[in-house]
C-alpha cells in the first residue's frame, strides 16, 4: 500500500537505534559500587529486591523481574508511583532498590528519591547522567543512548540491553556471554530497519481500517505487550493495549472483529504453542491475527534472530512500524505530543 509517511525527530531516533544499541553496549561495565550490591545480594544480604519504574520503564521491568526470580531471589516489580503511596513497607532496610527512568527526573522517580536518600541502596539505570536519578543512586547504569526528541524507542531498547547484562551482574551469570549474545543483536536491529519503509506500507495496508490494537505475549514478552499498547496511545492517539495472552482469553476477545488487530510476540519455546493457538483463535473470531517473531509470516513482524537473553531488545521494532503506519495512514506524524511532554513532571 503507497502512502505518504511523515518524517520528523521519532523516525530519526528509530533509525538512530543501531548506533545508540552499539554505545550502550560498548559502556556496559561494573561499577565498584554495583560490584558491591551484587555480592551482598549473593549473600542474602537483602530480603528482597524492588524494581520499579514508570511506563515502559515498568514494562520493561519484566525480563529482568524474571531473571532474579529464576536465580531463586525475591524480586517484585511495583510501579513508582504505587510503591510511593500504597507500598512503602517494601522500602525498608532489607530492600535493594532498582529504579529505572530514562530521563532520571520524572516526578515519580523524584518523590522516590527524596523518600529514600540515605535509607536502602538503590540501583539507578537512565539515559541522563546529569539527572537526580544518576546523582542520587548508589549505583548507576548509564545506556549512553543520546538524547530523544519524542516518544521512547532508541531509550527502551538501550535499557533493555543493559537490563540484560545487569541481570548477569546481579545473577552471577557469565557476563561475558551476555555481552556477546546483546553485541550481536545490533547487526540484526539495523538488518531489520534498512527496509523501514517497507515495513511502513505493508504495516499500513494490514492496518486499514482498525479501531483497536491488541499486543499480548507471556514471560519476557509482557515487556514488549505493555510498551507496545502504551507507545501507540502515545505516538499514535488510537486506542492501543498491551496484556497477557492468557489475559486476552478473558474477557477481551469478545471484542474482536474485522476492525481489531491482534499482534501476538511468539516469545520463548516453552509458550510459543500457546501464543500461536491465540492467533489462530483471534482470527476465527474475525480479527486480523499475526504472529510477531523470528518467522513470522508478515515481513514487517519478522524479527531478528537473536538469542532468548537479547529477544526482549529487538521485540519492539514492529510496533515502532505499525506507529509509523497508522501516521502515514492517518496522515500525521508519529511520535508527536498532544498533551503531555517528553517527561511527566505532574504525579
Amino acid at each position: 500500500m503507497s502512502v505518504t509517511i511523515v518524517e520528523g525527530p521519532y523516525l530519526r531516533d528509530i533509525l538512530e537505534q543501531p548506533r545508540a544499541l552499539a554505545e550502550t553496549h560498548r559502556h556496559l561495565e561494573a561499577s565498584p559500587a554495583l560490584e558491591d550490591a551484587a555480592r551482598r545480594l549473593a549473600a542474602g544480604a537483602f530480603r528482597r529486591v524492588v524494581l520499579t519504574g514508570m511506563g515502559s520503564s515498568y514494562h520493561g521491568l519484566h525480563p529482568l523481574h524474571l531473571r532474579l526470580v529464576e536465580a531463586g531471589l525475591p524480586a517484585v516489580m511495583a510501579e513508582s508511583s504505587e510503591l510511593l503511596h500504597y507500598q512503602r513497607r517494601l522500602l525498608d532496610e532489607g530492600t535493594l532498590l532498582v529504579v529505572v527512568s530514562q530521563s532520571g527526573r520524572s516526578a515519580e522517580i523524584l518523590r522516590l528519591i527524596e523518600l529514600t536518600r540515605g535509607r536502602l541502596p538503590t540501583v539507578g539505570l537512565t539515559n541522563t547522567g546529569t539527572s537526580p536519578l544518576a546523582r542520587e543512586a548508589t549505583a548507576v547504569v548509564l545506556t549512553h543512548a543520546g538524547e530523544e526528541a519524542t516518544v521512547s524507542c532508541k531509550t527502551y531498547l538501550a535499557t533493555q540491553m543493559a537490563q540484560a547484562w545487569l541481570g548477569a551482574v546481579l545473577t552471577g551469570g557469565d557476563r561475558g556471554a551476555a555481552l556477546r549474545e546483546l553485541g550481536d543483536a545490533i547487526a540484526g536491529v539495523a538488518a531489520y530497519l534498512a527496509p523501514w519503509r517497507g515495513h511502513v506500507e505493508a504495516l499500513a495496508g494490514l492496518l486499514a481500517d482498525t479501531r483497536a490494537v491488541f499486543y499480548a505475549g507471556r514471560g519476557p514478552s509482557l515487556a514488549a505487550a505493555g510498551s507496545a499498547g502504551l507507545i501507540t496511545k502515545e505516538s499514535t492517539h488510537r486506542p492501543a493495549e498491551g496484556m497477557t495472552s492468557a489475559a486476552l482469553r478473558h474477557g477481551p476477545m469478545e471484542m474482536l472483529d474485522a476492525g481489531v488487530v491482534v499482534l501476538v510476540f511468539a516469545g520463548e519455546a516453552r509458550t510459543r504453542g500457546l501464543n500461536q493457538a491465540l492467533v489462530e483463535d483471534a482470527r476465527k473470531a474475525g480479527a486480523r491475527a499475526f504472529l510477531v517473531a523470528e518467522d513470522a509470516e508478515v515481513m514487517a513482524l519478522r524479527l531478528p534472530r537473536t538469542s532468548d537473553l537479547a529477544r526482549p531488545v529487538v521485540e519492539l521494532l514492529p510496533v515502532e512500524m505499525v506507529t509509523l503506519a497508522f501516521g502515514a495512514l492517518d496522515g500525521r506524524e508519529a511520535g508527536t505530543f498532544k498533551v503531555a511532554g517528553k517527561v511527566t513532571t505532574t504525579e
